[in-house]
Parts: C-alpha cells; sequence; structure tokens
C-alpha cells in the first residue's frame, strides 16, 4: 500500500484550475467548482480578515493528487448554516478557544454536494484515513478544536461515521419533478385547498401588473448582476443589519466565469420597465438552486412567485428533477417542497467535551427526526 502525503493549500489558484477539475469534475455540484470557490476568494469574500481563511487539502499519492477537500480556517461560525454557537459557548465558558477551527464547507452555501473529492480508482475509505490523520497533525500544530464537514453527502457521512466522527442532521426543503407536463399539472396534484391558495397567490402577482422576465446564461448581463448585488444587500440590511456576505465583485466574477449555470428571474412594473425585484438561482443537469433575492418595493407573494414557482416552472420546462430551495422555510411545505434531512460530520480534538457533545448530537437528531414527520404530515399534495 503506497502511502499518502498531505498538502495544504491557501487559495483555489494555488491549487490550480486544472488540477481542481481533475477530481472535481463535471458531474460535481456548481458550488465545488474551482470558479465558484475562485470567485469568492477573489472577490475577497473569504479571507482571513472575513474569518475564512482558504485552507484546502490535497492527498497525494507519489506526485499525484488523488483527493482535496474545499477547506477554512475560522475564526467564528458566521455564514455556515450549521449552528455551533451552544457548543462555542461551553467551550469559552470553561476557559477553552474553541477558535480556530477548520472545516470543509462551501461558504455562506447550505446546500448539500461535494466536499471531499477522491479521483477513480482510489481506495475511498483509504483516502479518507489519510484525510484524517492529515486534519488531526495540522490541527495539534495550529491550535483547532477540531474540524467539521458541513453538508456532506450521506454516503460521505457513513464513512465518516466510521472513522469515529459525529454525525448532526438537519432538515431542510426540497421540491422533486415527477414528471409534470406544466405548473398546472403539478398543481393538479395538490390538495384542493392548497392548490386554490398557490393559484390565488400567483394571481395578486399577476393583478399587480408586474412583468416577471426569466433569464439564461447569455441572457444575463453585468448590469442584471449589478441590480442582484444591491437587492442581495438590501434584503441583508433589513434582515441582519449588515450588507451580507458578498460583495458585488463576487456577482461579476459569478456573471464572468459561470454564466451558464446562472437563471436570473426579474420583476419590473409594466409601465416603465423598472425592477422591483430579482432572484438568482444557480442550476446544474438535474437540480435549479435557489440562492438570492430582494426587492426594492413591497408586493404581496412576489417572493413567493420569484423565489419558488418560477423556479417549479422552470424546473417543469427545463426537465430538472429536483430544486433545492436552500435551509429553513416552513412555507415551503405549502407550496410542494418536501422535508429531506442534511448531514455533517464534526471531529473534535483532545475535547474535553466529545461525550457531552455526542449526547447532545444524538437528542438533537432524535429532535429533527420527529420534526421530518411532523413536517411530512402537513404535505399539500394528494394521497395516491
Amino acid at each position: 500500500m503506497q502511502q499518502m502525503t498531505a498538502q495544504f493549500f491557501t487559495s483555489a489558484q494555488q491549487v490550480g484550475k486544472d488540477l481542481w477539475c481533475s477530481v472535481f469534475d463535471a458531474k460535481s455540484d456548481p458550488f465545488s467548482r474551482y470558479e465558484f470557490i475562485h470567485a469568492l476568494e477573489e472577490s475577497g469574500c473569504v479571507s482571513a480578515k472575513t474569518g475564512w481563511q482558504p485552507y484546502h487539502l490535497g492527498l497525494y499519492r507519489q506526485d499525484t493528487l488523488v483527493a482535496l477537500c474545499i477547506g477554512y480556517i475560522k475564526s467564528h461560525s458566521y455564514g455556515e448554516y450549521v449552528f455551533d454557537w451552544a457548543i462555542a459557548q461551553a467551550y469559552e465558558d470553561h476557559g477553552f478557544d474553541y477558535y480556530p477551527k477548520w472545516i470543509c464547507a462551501i461558504p455562506f452555501t447550505p446546500v448539500t454536494g461535494q466536499r471531499i473529492a477522491i479521483a477513480d480508482g482510489i481506495d475511498s475509505q483509504q483516502a479518507l484515513h489519510g484525510i484524517k490523520a492529515a486534519l488531526e497533525h495540522q490541527g495539534a500544530q495550529q491550535g483547532w478544536s477540531g474540524w467539521h464537514i458541513n453538508f456532506c453527502e450521506p454516503e460521505l457521512a457513513d464513512a465518516l461515521e466510521r472513522l469515529s466522527c459525529s454525525r448532526r442532521k438537519t432538515v431542510q426543503f426540497q421540491w422533486q419533478n415527477h414528471n409534470y407536463q406544466s405548473f398546472e399539472d403539478f398543481c393538479q396534484h395538490l390538495k384542493s385547498r392548497k392548490r386554490k391558495s398557490i393559484i390565488k397567490e400567483r394571481r395578486a402577482v399577476a393583478d399587480a401588473h408586474l412583468h416577471i422576465e426569466v433569464l439564461c446564461a447569455d441572457d444575463i448581463t453585468s448590469e442584471h448582476m449589478t441590480l442582484l448585488s444591491r437587492f442581495y444587500q438590501r434584503t441583508y440590511l433589513k434582515r441582519s443589519g449588515h450588507l451580507g456576505y458578498l460583495s458585488p465583485r463576487f456577482f461579476t466574477l459569478l456573471w464572468q466565469s459561470m454564466r451558464s449555470n446562472l437563471v436570473v428571474i426579474c420583476a419590473s412594473k409594466s409601465e416603465d420597465s423598472t425592477p422591483v425585484a430579482a432572484s438568482l438561482f444557480v442550476r446544474d443537469d438535474d437540480t435549479l438552486y435557489g440562492r438570492y433575492w430582494g426587492c426594492s418595493e413591497h408586493y404581496d407573494h412576489l417572493h413567493f412567485e420569484l423565489c419558488y414557482y418560477q423556479g417549479i416552472d422552470y424546473c417543469i420546462k427545463h426537465r430538472l428533477s429536483y430544486f433545492n430551495g436552500g435551509a429553513q422555510g416552513e412555507h415551503k411545505i405549502a407550496r410542494g417542497f418536501t422535508p429531506l434531512y442534511t448531514h455533517s460530520c464534526h471531529y473534535f480534538l483532545d475535547s474535553p467535551f466529545t461525550e457531552a457533545i455526542d449526547d447532545f448530537f444524538a437528542r438533537e437528531n432524535a429532535q429533527h427526526n420527529l420534526y421530518r414527520q411532523d413536517c411530512e404530515k402537513l404535505s399539500p399534495y394528494k394521497m395516491e
């Protein structure tokens, strides 16, 4: 068995696009692509200054890259969407440092996908052993409290559990295309009351005399991305009191490097074409991912129209199988989204709280099981 060696990279550019793409292939989710990670770094959205120091882990066999982890050294827990504030507080209360920590994740993106890429022909369990050993060694040298892999695929979570990682589950909501022929066909599969509610909400938007435009790929201009950036900042300012995690430069770089993966849906006043709202989606060959939304004026149900109904309609027209609506949002259930689990794995280094954390995770996972069951009872679909 040939020994594997590890190398850490402080930027995606240091890895190089060709090398990155040799392991994260075209079948990877769009957020694991070199272009997306590089845009976050090049725009300054992730850096030591923002508390997201890029620290990607490469695993080599001789001189060949055989595995790559998208990783960051964190000095806080913002922008992760797997909440560990209670654990951080317990560390602080007892005089221990919880930060820095290392996470394998896509910054500001609560979407399940490929977080660790392992080259074809490489034994995955052997590669994970090498990754774990590298993280333990580096963590001891740098004083990390531990390492974490957020929104990983269930198969990876299973493998990491076998390596003594602790596992957490959360619940998100996703829409699935059951070969619907149109939005109206989709509505016919809903219970009468839910179907009437959706029709009523969509009619309210239509009665507001707004022009809805769906733009894809080369139809999207730099002006659209500037508009989206402003709307994104406005949304965060209203909700959180800051301008959000993503800079205007990020939106520009995303447009320049991943335009073919973007879908923009705009609402404008019919009388003068003034944009009043917009939503941004990212897509691949199978899934539409709802990402960012914002508006300059309030219209009843416009958020649902631009963020959900138009997305469902797009998936039906373009034969996409899934619509990932992002984190949280029980209101999605009534609009056809169903609950599913997301997974994250955690390993704490020399922690006095490991037993207590494992107990907390076990109780939390049991609560999420009950929560998912309760959500399933609220399904808007007819009984088949």
